[in-house]
């Protein structure tokens, strides 16, 4: 027997992307991944598509997996949207900076991620909709991070001064 990938109806994307969205739920990155390859086989540009492939795939992030990083920021560089393709630039190189701690890399080491990071959230909250809190969520998240693995490091860490923020901060 030849084994041929087949391909979906276009009928059909709208059910493939619900189950590639709840394998994602299920821990299933892989399963989520794979039908994302046969809906962008029929809609090379399914937007929707695009962001659950890219989300699986930093899904299987791991301390060494920096093909799959490069994979993820390709994926998410297709997005049209100027919000997504910055936030999920950020959010690429969020989870492939916890990846790398949790492998035992040292903070020195996954500190320029979290930096571009931090560089697209920053990015993605002057372009979000209004309402969207996402992009500080996220750099919420990022800053907690470094001031965890800081403090486990034994080094003094001090968030990041937000100068743009409506008030002042506490020192300079």
């Amino acid at each position: 027997m030849e084994h041929v990938l087949k391909r979906i109806l276009p009928s059909g994307i709208p059910a493939a992307l619900e189950k590639a969205d709840k394998y994602r739920e299920l821990s299933q990155p892989a399963e989520a991944e794979s039908i994302c390859h046969d809906v962008l086989a029929v809609d090379a540009e399914n937007q929707l598509a695009l962001r659950i492939l890219g989300l699986a795939v930093t899904d299987q992030f791991d301390a060494t997996s920096g093909a799959r990083f490069n994979q993820a920021r390709e994926i998410f560089g297709r997005l049209r949207d100027p919000y997504e393709h910055a936030f999920y630039a950020g959010l690429a190189c969020e989870r492939q900076a916890k990846a790398q701690l949790a492998g035992g890399l040292p903070l020195a080491s996954v500190g320029p991620l979290f930096e571009q990071a931090l560089a697209s959230y920053a990015e993605a909250e002057g372009l979000r909709p209004a309402g969207n809190d996402d992009p500080i969520l996220r750099w919420n998240s990022c800053v907690r991070t470094l001031l965890a693995a800081g403090a486990a490091a034994g080094a003094e860490v001090e968030p990041p001064v937000d100068w743009d923020a409506d008030s002042a901060p506490a020192h300079r």
